[in-house]
């Protein structure tokens, strides 16, 4: 059939409003990303979890989430991406509350766990409606930058509301605000935001869900526990099941009659090496942004509201880097500036290097502000990359890979990176401490720099002193493995880049066909507006 290129619809005031109401979703979903950072000295002193436990109920939402959205992806787009935003509402909504009222450490993980599936709902129904109610392109890519500040910022805005409600409220507070933002959603969505589906898709695979969970989880499972504890055969058995799980997963894509992904989506140049890049920029923002805020709160003694407020200086640094990557990208090669900002996150990583427990805090702030800008730049731009490679009528599951690759990216970041640091930490503290402390004091203080600040607590002050100083020390040099590992990734990144990405720009969408469908047009365009 032959086509021409027409100037695709623009959108208008109902549409940016309407994004004005995704955005809110996703704040909530990023937010709970981070939102922990600063209540674990609350959570650990009521609920008392281990070191393990501490770690799952960061992990577990993450792992979740990242697990279900490449399921909740082509749901969405068999039964609406907007029914699927609605019912993924109110099962986040009702997961808040659960987790607010948690009195057990198992009833906090499974609660994380239940956001988890409340928040894959969330996720790519926001970016495939995204992608279906801005057609133009330079609109769709202020439209993405916008997406993406949203995610980043809700990453660093989860901290500072926890501050603010843990200096005046207990820590099951910090749920409980997502209660009535989700209860807004549910009354403003149906106004506002047009419903889009696939009509062309086929029935849903369960069999391929269950895989996709199978691969993901044992792999994760297996990865942060030989990151913490070493080698076991058990953590590698995990991961080659998960492997082979993720094996029988493709080959159901590529054989199946209904396929949850379509694999030829991979083929598009560029869209599998944006989703590599998209994941190594996570792997760093996410799992870095533990050691800031716990440096803030726990080695310069910072109360959870200062600290908070001190957190978002990066984020108020780099607030407009989306827009200005997405100006630039108009005149110069997108794989050079993705590579640039590799570059400047690297730099970021580098001072933090020089952090110690006596340096001033604007060392620590202008290392963070640096790399996440850099990040910012490099998450702003492979968006739009891949969302703009996918058909109208593919976006949900596009954006579930997007996404599954920045959640799997931030858990592998948190659970690897807060690894090496722990390991640092326990190796070096035990060469720090003070001599004649009680053997269950040591074994605590060697745990985490939350149990030693603990065990300070109750010792005499010059004791106490030495405690604190040790355990400062032994946490900073594990900021600087994690930090020397994260320039590390940036290299990788800045390499795929430059070698997957030259030459790749967003498409067009505005090829139509020159002759009329007549009345049995079933395409996504007419469905969505």
């Amino acid at each position: 059939m032959k086509t021409t290129t027409t100037p695709a619809a623009r959108a208008g005031r109902r549409e940016w409003t309407g994004l004005a109401v995704l955005m809110l979703a996703l704040l909530l979903v990023s937010m709970d990303v981070s939102v922990l950072y600063f209540a674990v000295p609350f959570i650990s002193a009521e609920l008392r979890p281990s070191a393990t436990e501490q770690l799952w109920i960061f992990d577990i939402y993450g792992f979740v989430l990242a697990g279900l959205l490449i399921t909740m992806g082509a749901l969405g787009d068999r039964i609406g991406r907007r029914r699927l935003l609605l019912t993924g509402a109110t099962a986040f909504g009702a997961a808040s509350l659960l987790a607010a009222y948690a009195d057990s450490t198992a009833t906090l993980i499974a609660a994380r766990a239940l956001l988890g599936v409340g928040g894959a709902t969330l996720m790519p129904s926001t970016l495939a409606l995204v992608r279906n109610m801005f057609h133009d392109a330079k609109q769709r890519g202020t439209a993405i930058g916008v997406w993406t500040a949203t995610l980043t910022g809700g990453i660093a805005l989860g901290p500072v509301l926890s501050g603010i409600l843990l200096e005046h409220f207990w820590w099951g507070s910090i749920f409980l605000i997502n209660i009535p933002a989700m209860l807004l959603l549910l009354l403003l969505a149906p106004l506002l935001v047009p419903e889009s589906r696939n009509p062309a898709t086929g029935r849903f695979d369960l069999i391929s869900a269950a895989l996709s969970l199978g691969a993901l989880l044992p792999v994760i499972y297996g990865i942060k526990e030989m990151a913490r504890d070493g080698v076991s055969p058990v953590r590698v058995l995990a991961i080659v099941g998960g492997l082979l799980v993720g094996a029988l997963f493709l080959h159901r894509q590529r054989t199946g009659a209904y396929p949850m992904v379509d694999l030829a989506l991979f083929r598009r140049r560029g869209f599998g090496g944006s989703l590599a890049v998209n994941l190594l920029a996570m792997f760093a923002i996410v799992g870095f942004a533990i050691f800031t805020t716990q440096h803030l709160q726990l080695v310069l003694g910072l109360s959870p509201l200062r600290a908070a407020l001190w957190s978002l200086v990066p984020s108020l640094a780099v607030g407009a880097v989306a827009p200005a990557a997405a100006a630039l990208a108009q005149r110069v090669e997108r794989a050079y500036l993705i590579g640039a900002g590799f570059g400047i996150a690297m730099v970021g990583f580098a001072v933090l290097t020089r952090v110690t427990p006596q340096t001033p805090l604007w060392l620590l702030l202008v290392g963070a502000s640096v790399y996440a800008g850099g990040l910012v730049m490099v998450m702003s731009l492979v968006t739009e990359l891949v969302i703009g490679a996918a058909p109208p009528e593919q976006a949900g599951v596009a954006s579930a890979l997007t996404e599954s690759s920045s959640e799997l990216g931030g858990a592998l970041g948190m659970a690897i990176l807060g690894s090496v640091g722990a390991a640092v930490y326990r190796r070096e503290i035990v060469d720090g401490l003070p001599t004649g402390l009680p053997t269950d004091s040591g074994d605590a203080a060697q745990e985490t720099l939350g149990g030693a600040l603990a065990v300070a607590q109750g010792l005499p002050a010059e004791l106490a002193d030495a405690v604190r100083h040790a355990a400062a020390v032994a946490f900073t040099d594990g900021l600087h493995l994690a930090a020397y590992a994260a320039m590390a990734v940036m290299l990788l990144g800045a390499v795929t880049a430059l070698a997957a990405l030259r030459g790749v720009r967003p498409a067009d969408s505005t090829a139509v066909a020159a002759e009329p469908t007549g009345p049995a047009d079933t395409s996504l365009s007419s469905v969505s507006r």
